[in-house]
Protein backbone atom coordinates (compact mmCIF):
# COMPACT_ATOMS: atom_id res chain seq x y z
CA UNK A 1 0.00 0.00 0.00
CA UNK A 2 1.29 3.79 -0.57
CA UNK A 3 1.45 6.10 1.89
CA UNK A 4 0.55 9.03 2.72
CA UNK A 5 0.63 11.85 1.31
CA UNK A 6 4.56 13.40 1.87
CA UNK A 7 4.95 16.08 4.22
CA UNK A 8 7.67 18.91 3.01
CA UNK A 9 6.73 21.92 5.63
CA UNK A 10 9.67 22.62 7.87
CA UNK A 11 6.94 24.40 10.06
CA UNK A 12 3.05 23.97 11.28
CA UNK A 13 0.84 27.04 9.82
CA UNK A 14 -0.70 26.97 13.40
CA UNK A 15 -3.11 30.13 12.04
CA UNK A 16 -4.20 28.48 9.40
CA UNK A 17 -4.87 25.10 11.13
CA UNK A 18 -6.50 27.04 14.26
CA UNK A 19 -8.81 28.98 11.48
CA UNK A 20 -9.80 25.52 9.34
CA UNK A 21 -10.78 23.96 12.71
CA UNK A 22 -12.86 26.77 13.96
CA UNK A 23 -14.74 26.52 10.87
CA UNK A 24 -15.24 23.05 11.30
CA UNK A 25 -16.56 23.49 14.86
CA UNK A 26 -19.19 26.51 13.27
CA UNK A 27 -20.34 23.57 10.73
CA UNK A 28 -20.29 21.16 13.51
CA UNK A 29 -23.12 23.82 15.28
CA UNK A 30 -25.51 23.56 12.54
CA UNK A 31 -26.03 19.68 13.76
CA UNK A 32 -25.83 20.35 17.43
CA UNK A 33 -28.93 23.00 16.98
CA UNK A 34 -31.18 20.76 15.42
CA UNK A 35 -30.15 18.75 18.92
CA UNK A 36 -30.71 21.62 21.32
CA UNK A 37 -33.62 22.85 19.42
CA UNK A 38 -35.62 20.03 19.81
CA UNK A 39 -38.48 20.27 22.67
CA UNK A 40 -38.23 24.12 20.86
CA UNK A 41 -39.31 22.56 17.82
CA UNK A 42 -41.50 19.97 19.41
CA UNK A 43 -43.72 22.16 20.64
CA UNK A 44 -43.68 25.39 17.99
CA UNK A 45 -43.90 23.14 14.48
CA UNK A 46 -45.67 20.09 16.56
CA UNK A 47 -42.79 17.26 15.75
CA UNK A 48 -42.59 13.66 16.70
CA UNK A 49 -39.29 12.11 17.65
CA UNK A 50 -38.94 10.66 13.94
CA UNK A 51 -39.35 14.05 12.71
CA UNK A 52 -36.83 15.31 14.68
CA UNK A 53 -34.42 12.50 13.89
CA UNK A 54 -34.45 13.68 10.37
CA UNK A 55 -33.48 17.32 11.47
CA UNK A 56 -30.42 16.00 12.79
CA UNK A 57 -29.86 13.19 10.31
CA UNK A 58 -30.93 15.03 6.49
CA UNK A 59 -27.20 16.28 6.75
CA UNK A 60 -26.08 12.70 6.27
CA UNK A 61 -28.45 12.09 3.35
CA UNK A 62 -26.20 13.89 1.71
CA UNK A 63 -23.19 12.90 2.99
CA UNK A 64 -23.88 9.16 2.71
CA UNK A 65 -23.52 9.21 -0.76
CA UNK A 66 -21.66 12.44 -1.62
CA UNK A 67 -18.51 11.82 1.02
CA UNK A 68 -15.93 10.25 -2.22
CA UNK A 69 -17.19 12.92 -4.91
CA UNK A 70 -16.62 15.76 -2.32
CA UNK A 71 -12.82 14.51 -2.07
CA UNK A 72 -12.57 14.36 -5.72
CA UNK A 73 -13.99 18.38 -5.75
CA UNK A 74 -11.11 19.00 -3.48
CA UNK A 75 -8.71 18.51 -6.30
CA UNK A 76 -10.99 19.43 -8.95
CA UNK A 77 -11.95 23.03 -7.40
CA UNK A 78 -9.01 23.87 -4.45
CA UNK A 79 -9.02 22.78 -1.24
CA UNK A 80 -9.60 26.36 0.49
CA UNK A 81 -12.17 27.37 -2.04
CA UNK A 82 -13.97 24.35 -1.58
CA UNK A 83 -13.70 25.04 2.26
CA UNK A 84 -15.39 28.57 1.26
CA UNK A 85 -18.05 27.12 -0.67
CA UNK A 86 -19.25 24.91 2.23
CA UNK A 87 -19.39 27.59 4.50
CA UNK A 88 -21.63 29.78 2.43
CA UNK A 89 -24.04 26.98 1.72
CA UNK A 90 -24.14 26.84 5.60
CA UNK A 91 -24.91 30.21 5.74
CA UNK A 92 -27.42 30.16 3.21
CA UNK A 93 -29.45 27.41 4.63
CA UNK A 94 -29.41 28.44 8.02
CA UNK A 95 -30.79 31.71 6.58
CA UNK A 96 -33.17 30.02 4.60
CA UNK A 97 -34.57 27.59 8.08
CA UNK A 98 -34.80 30.29 10.18
CA UNK A 99 -37.33 31.94 7.42
CA UNK A 100 -39.28 28.53 7.43
CA UNK A 101 -42.71 28.36 8.72
CA UNK A 102 -43.47 24.64 8.17
CA UNK A 103 -41.34 21.17 8.52
CA UNK A 104 -41.41 20.48 4.65
CA UNK A 105 -39.36 23.58 4.28
CA UNK A 106 -36.73 22.85 7.54
CA UNK A 107 -35.91 20.05 6.09
CA UNK A 108 -35.37 21.33 2.33
CA UNK A 109 -32.93 23.75 4.23
CA UNK A 110 -31.32 21.61 5.99
CA UNK A 111 -30.39 19.43 2.95
CA UNK A 112 -28.82 22.41 1.59
CA UNK A 113 -26.84 22.81 4.98
CA UNK A 114 -25.65 19.15 4.35
CA UNK A 115 -24.59 19.70 1.38
CA UNK A 116 -22.59 22.77 2.93
CA UNK A 117 -21.20 20.77 6.15
CA UNK A 118 -19.76 17.62 3.74
CA UNK A 119 -17.49 19.94 1.77
CA UNK A 120 -16.26 21.34 4.61
CA UNK A 121 -15.18 18.49 6.54
CA UNK A 122 -13.77 16.93 3.48
CA UNK A 123 -12.26 20.42 2.03
CA UNK A 124 -10.60 20.75 6.25
CA UNK A 125 -8.47 17.78 6.81
CA UNK A 126 -6.86 18.38 2.63
CA UNK A 127 -5.97 21.67 3.95
CA UNK A 128 -4.37 20.24 7.67
CA UNK A 129 -1.93 18.10 5.62
CA UNK A 130 -0.67 20.28 3.38
CA UNK A 131 -0.12 22.93 6.67
CA UNK A 132 1.42 20.64 9.03
CA UNK A 133 4.52 18.91 9.76
CA UNK A 134 4.87 14.82 9.72
CA UNK A 135 5.59 15.28 13.16
CA UNK A 136 2.64 16.79 14.44
CA UNK A 137 0.32 15.12 12.37
CA UNK A 138 -1.46 13.07 14.80
CA UNK A 139 -1.76 16.16 17.51
CA UNK A 140 -3.16 18.32 14.64
CA UNK A 141 -5.43 15.27 13.08
CA UNK A 142 -6.71 15.00 17.17
CA UNK A 143 -7.41 18.51 17.28
CA UNK A 144 -8.98 18.57 13.99
CA UNK A 145 -11.24 15.60 15.33
CA UNK A 146 -12.20 18.12 18.17
CA UNK A 147 -14.67 20.11 15.96
CA UNK A 148 -17.68 17.75 15.87
CA UNK A 149 -18.18 17.74 19.45
CA UNK A 150 -16.81 21.06 20.40
CA UNK A 151 -19.18 22.49 17.66
CA UNK A 152 -22.48 20.53 18.98
CA UNK A 153 -21.27 21.33 22.72
CA UNK A 154 -20.88 24.89 22.29
CA UNK A 155 -24.51 24.67 20.41
CA UNK A 156 -26.26 22.97 22.85
CA UNK A 157 -24.66 25.50 25.48
CA UNK A 158 -25.57 28.49 23.81
CA UNK A 159 -29.03 27.12 22.39
CA UNK A 160 -31.35 27.64 25.48
CA UNK A 161 -30.24 31.40 25.42
CA UNK A 162 -32.15 32.19 22.63
CA UNK A 163 -36.14 32.91 22.76
CA UNK A 164 -36.92 30.55 19.55
CA UNK A 165 -35.74 28.14 17.64
CA UNK A 166 -35.35 30.66 14.73
CA UNK A 167 -33.01 33.45 16.65
CA UNK A 168 -30.52 29.85 16.56
CA UNK A 169 -30.81 30.27 13.31
CA UNK A 170 -30.54 33.30 12.60
CA UNK A 171 -27.74 33.22 14.67
CA UNK A 172 -25.52 30.36 13.28
CA UNK A 173 -25.80 32.06 9.92
CA UNK A 174 -24.29 35.15 11.05
CA UNK A 175 -21.50 33.31 12.58
CA UNK A 176 -20.72 31.20 9.73
CA UNK A 177 -20.09 34.22 7.47
CA UNK A 178 -17.61 35.49 9.89
CA UNK A 179 -15.53 32.19 9.77
CA UNK A 180 -15.84 32.12 5.63
CA UNK A 181 -14.48 35.18 6.08
CA UNK A 182 -11.48 34.09 8.29
CA UNK A 183 -10.58 31.38 6.24
CA UNK A 184 -9.61 33.63 3.08
CA UNK A 185 -7.77 36.11 5.79
CA UNK A 186 -5.94 33.22 7.43
CA UNK A 187 -5.58 30.42 5.43
CA UNK A 188 -3.35 30.29 1.98
CA UNK A 189 -4.34 28.55 -0.81
CA UNK A 190 -3.02 25.39 -1.63
CA UNK A 191 0.07 25.76 -4.75
CA UNK A 192 -1.48 22.95 -6.55
CA UNK A 193 -3.07 24.18 -9.84
CA UNK A 194 -7.35 22.94 -9.72
CA UNK A 195 -7.92 20.27 -12.26
CA UNK A 196 -10.89 18.53 -13.67
CA UNK A 197 -11.57 15.45 -11.56
CA UNK A 198 -11.40 13.23 -14.78
CA UNK A 199 -10.18 10.23 -13.47
CA UNK A 200 -13.09 9.96 -10.70
CA UNK A 201 -14.35 6.33 -11.55
CA UNK A 202 -10.45 5.03 -11.40
CA UNK A 203 -10.03 6.39 -8.75
CA UNK A 204 -13.20 5.94 -6.77
CA UNK A 205 -12.59 2.07 -8.19
CA UNK A 206 -8.84 2.29 -6.39
CA UNK A 207 -10.18 3.57 -3.15
CA UNK A 208 -13.29 0.99 -2.46
CA UNK A 209 -11.15 -1.80 -3.70
CA UNK A 210 -8.21 -0.92 -1.03
CA UNK A 211 -8.55 -2.14 2.11
CA UNK A 212 -7.31 0.42 4.07
CA UNK A 213 -10.49 3.05 3.46
CA UNK A 214 -12.98 0.51 3.42
CA UNK A 215 -11.69 -0.73 7.02
CA UNK A 216 -11.67 3.28 8.21
CA UNK A 217 -15.31 3.56 6.75
CA UNK A 218 -16.38 0.31 8.47
CA UNK A 219 -15.21 1.07 11.86
CA UNK A 220 -16.37 5.20 11.55
CA UNK A 221 -19.86 3.91 10.60
CA UNK A 222 -19.86 1.78 13.95
CA UNK A 223 -18.59 4.67 16.03
CA UNK A 224 -21.29 6.91 14.06
CA UNK A 225 -24.23 4.73 14.78
CA UNK A 226 -23.29 4.66 18.68
CA UNK A 227 -22.43 8.14 19.31
CA UNK A 228 -25.66 9.36 17.32
CA UNK A 229 -27.67 6.60 19.58
CA UNK A 230 -27.03 8.59 22.44
CA UNK A 231 -26.49 12.13 21.04
CA UNK A 232 -29.40 12.41 19.12
CA UNK A 233 -32.22 12.41 22.05
CA UNK A 234 -29.61 13.01 24.70
CA UNK A 235 -31.56 16.64 26.07
CA UNK A 236 -34.87 14.44 25.45
CA UNK A 237 -33.21 11.57 27.40
CA UNK A 238 -31.85 13.62 30.08
CA UNK A 239 -35.85 15.60 30.80
CA UNK A 240 -37.29 12.52 31.26
CA UNK A 241 -34.79 11.30 33.32
CA UNK A 242 -33.33 13.66 35.28
CA UNK A 243 -36.49 16.15 35.57
CA UNK A 244 -34.52 19.41 34.46
CA UNK A 245 -35.47 22.12 32.96
CA UNK A 246 -34.13 22.83 29.48
CA UNK A 247 -31.60 25.47 30.43
CA UNK A 248 -30.44 23.10 32.60
CA UNK A 249 -29.80 20.19 30.08
CA UNK A 250 -28.52 22.63 27.74
CA UNK A 251 -25.31 22.95 30.20
CA UNK A 252 -25.55 18.99 30.84
CA UNK A 253 -25.92 18.09 27.35
CA UNK A 254 -22.62 20.36 26.69
CA UNK A 255 -20.91 19.49 29.12
CA UNK A 256 -21.09 15.79 28.28
CA UNK A 257 -20.61 16.25 24.68
CA UNK A 258 -17.15 18.59 25.07
CA UNK A 259 -15.53 15.79 27.30
CA UNK A 260 -15.49 13.81 23.87
CA UNK A 261 -13.05 16.45 23.04
CA UNK A 262 -10.74 15.43 25.89
CA UNK A 263 -10.91 11.78 24.04
CA UNK A 264 -9.72 12.97 21.04
CA UNK A 265 -7.04 14.81 22.46
CA UNK A 266 -5.97 11.95 24.31
CA UNK A 267 -5.73 9.88 21.14
CA UNK A 268 -3.43 11.97 20.01
CA UNK A 269 -1.00 11.85 22.74
CA UNK A 270 -1.18 8.37 23.15
CA UNK A 271 -0.59 7.90 19.42
CA UNK A 272 2.00 10.23 19.35
CA UNK A 273 4.06 7.94 21.90
CA UNK A 274 3.40 4.80 19.69
CA UNK A 275 0.15 3.43 21.36
CA UNK A 276 -1.55 0.63 18.85
CA UNK A 277 -4.62 2.22 16.97
CA UNK A 278 -5.97 -0.79 16.88
CA UNK A 279 -6.01 -1.81 20.61
CA UNK A 280 -6.64 2.14 21.32
CA UNK A 281 -10.28 1.56 19.20
CA UNK A 282 -10.94 -1.87 20.71
CA UNK A 283 -10.62 -0.29 24.09
CA UNK A 284 -12.35 2.25 23.62
CA UNK A 285 -15.21 0.58 22.02
CA UNK A 286 -15.48 -1.87 25.08
CA UNK A 287 -15.60 0.82 27.68
CA UNK A 288 -18.04 2.96 25.04
CA UNK A 289 -20.32 -0.12 24.81
CA UNK A 290 -20.65 -1.06 28.30
CA UNK A 291 -21.32 2.47 29.41
CA UNK A 292 -24.05 2.63 26.77
CA UNK A 293 -26.04 0.07 27.47
CA UNK A 294 -26.29 0.41 31.11
CA UNK A 295 -27.50 3.92 30.53
CA UNK A 296 -30.17 2.32 28.15
CA UNK A 297 -30.70 -0.34 29.96
CA UNK A 298 -30.97 0.94 33.30
CA UNK A 299 -33.84 2.13 34.71
CA UNK A 300 -32.44 4.89 37.39
CA UNK A 301 -31.86 8.60 36.87
CA UNK A 302 -30.01 11.12 38.51
CA UNK A 303 -26.05 11.16 39.05
CA UNK A 304 -25.58 7.70 37.76
CA UNK A 305 -27.05 8.41 34.38
CA UNK A 306 -24.97 11.29 34.26
CA UNK A 307 -21.60 10.10 34.89
CA UNK A 308 -21.90 7.17 32.63
CA UNK A 309 -23.01 9.70 29.71
CA UNK A 310 -19.93 12.00 30.50
CA UNK A 311 -17.82 8.12 30.22
CA UNK A 312 -19.25 6.95 27.08
CA UNK A 313 -19.03 10.63 25.55
CA UNK A 314 -15.09 10.43 27.20
CA UNK A 315 -13.73 7.03 25.79
CA UNK A 316 -15.43 7.45 23.16
CA UNK A 317 -13.44 10.37 21.75
CA UNK A 318 -10.69 8.00 21.10
CA UNK A 319 -12.36 6.59 18.50
CA UNK A 320 -12.66 9.20 16.15
CA UNK A 321 -9.28 10.75 16.56
CA UNK A 322 -7.32 7.90 16.16
CA UNK A 323 -9.42 6.73 12.66
CA UNK A 324 -9.29 10.57 11.22
CA UNK A 325 -5.50 10.34 11.77
CA UNK A 326 -5.33 7.06 9.76
CA UNK A 327 -6.06 8.17 6.29
CA UNK A 328 -2.67 9.75 5.52
CA UNK A 329 -1.40 5.93 6.70
CA UNK A 330 -4.21 3.84 4.61
CA UNK A 331 -5.03 6.02 1.91
CA UNK A 332 -3.78 3.67 -1.23
CA UNK A 333 -1.68 6.32 -2.93
CA UNK A 334 -1.60 10.62 -1.82
CA UNK A 335 -3.56 11.75 -4.89
CA UNK A 336 -6.30 9.33 -3.05
CA UNK A 337 -6.36 10.96 0.52
CA UNK A 338 -9.15 13.25 -0.07
CA UNK A 339 -11.29 10.67 -1.58
CA UNK A 340 -10.30 8.25 1.39
CA UNK A 341 -11.48 10.79 3.93
CA UNK A 342 -14.09 11.12 1.38
CA UNK A 343 -15.43 7.68 2.10
CA UNK A 344 -14.36 8.16 5.88
CA UNK A 345 -17.38 10.56 5.97
CA UNK A 346 -19.30 8.37 4.27
CA UNK A 347 -19.52 6.36 7.09
CA UNK A 348 -19.39 8.73 9.84
CA UNK A 349 -22.84 10.04 7.82
CA UNK A 350 -24.26 6.52 7.73
CA UNK A 351 -24.21 6.26 11.39
CA UNK A 352 -25.56 9.62 11.80
CA UNK A 353 -28.17 8.65 9.28
CA UNK A 354 -29.45 5.19 10.76
CA UNK A 355 -28.66 6.08 14.24
CA UNK A 356 -31.66 8.91 15.00
CA UNK A 357 -33.88 7.79 12.37
CA UNK A 358 -34.08 4.38 13.87
CA UNK A 359 -33.65 4.75 17.11
CA UNK A 360 -36.21 7.54 17.63
CA UNK A 361 -38.77 5.44 15.78
CA UNK A 362 -37.58 1.93 18.40
CA UNK A 363 -37.81 4.25 21.30
CA UNK A 364 -41.59 5.62 19.80
CA UNK A 365 -42.80 2.00 20.10
CA UNK A 366 -40.53 0.35 22.88
CA UNK A 367 -39.26 2.63 25.11
CA UNK A 368 -35.44 3.95 25.71
CA UNK A 369 -34.40 0.33 26.40
CA UNK A 370 -34.33 0.10 22.53
CA UNK A 371 -31.71 1.74 22.08
CA UNK A 372 -29.39 -0.81 23.32
CA UNK A 373 -29.38 -3.28 20.73
CA UNK A 374 -27.72 -0.94 18.67
CA UNK A 375 -24.85 0.21 21.14
CA UNK A 376 -24.23 -3.11 21.60
CA UNK A 377 -24.09 -4.90 18.33
CA UNK A 378 -21.81 -1.77 16.83
CA UNK A 379 -19.39 -1.95 19.76
CA UNK A 380 -19.14 -5.93 19.29
CA UNK A 381 -18.26 -5.09 15.28
CA UNK A 382 -15.98 -2.12 16.19
CA UNK A 383 -13.92 -4.77 18.34
CA UNK A 384 -14.26 -7.51 15.80
CA UNK A 385 -12.63 -5.23 13.17
CA UNK A 386 -9.78 -3.96 14.75
CA UNK A 387 -7.43 -7.10 14.98
CA UNK A 388 -7.47 -6.49 10.64
CA UNK A 389 -6.86 -2.80 11.18
CA UNK A 390 -3.72 -3.73 13.13
CA UNK A 391 -2.82 -6.05 10.23
CA UNK A 392 -3.74 -3.60 7.46
CA UNK A 393 -0.99 -1.23 9.37
CA UNK A 394 1.72 -3.48 9.85
CA UNK A 395 1.27 -4.57 5.76
CA UNK A 396 1.40 -0.76 4.64
CA UNK A 397 4.68 0.38 6.81
CA UNK A 398 7.48 -1.31 4.58
CA UNK A 399 6.15 0.85 1.60
CA UNK A 400 6.51 4.09 3.79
Amino acid sequence: MATAAAFVRERTDWSGVMTVVAAGVVAAMQVGKGLIAGPLLQSDLGLNLSALGWITSVFAVVGVVGGMAAGAFVTAVGDRRLLGIGMALLAFGSFAGAASPAFTLLLLSRIIEGFGFLLVVVAGPAILMRLVTQERSDLVFALWSCFMPAGMAIAMLTGPAFAGWQAIWWSNGLLTLASLASIFLAVSPSRQTPRVATRFRDDAAETLTSRGPVLLFALFSLYSLMSFTLSSFLPILLIERLQVSLGTVGLLSAVITLVNVFGNLAAGHLLSRGFARGRLVASAALLTGVSGLWIFLSPSGGHLILALCILFSAIGGLIPATLISSVPLLSPRPALAPMAMGLLMQGSNLGQLVGPVAVGTAIEFYGWTSGAAFIGASAVLCIGLTPTLERTLRESRPER
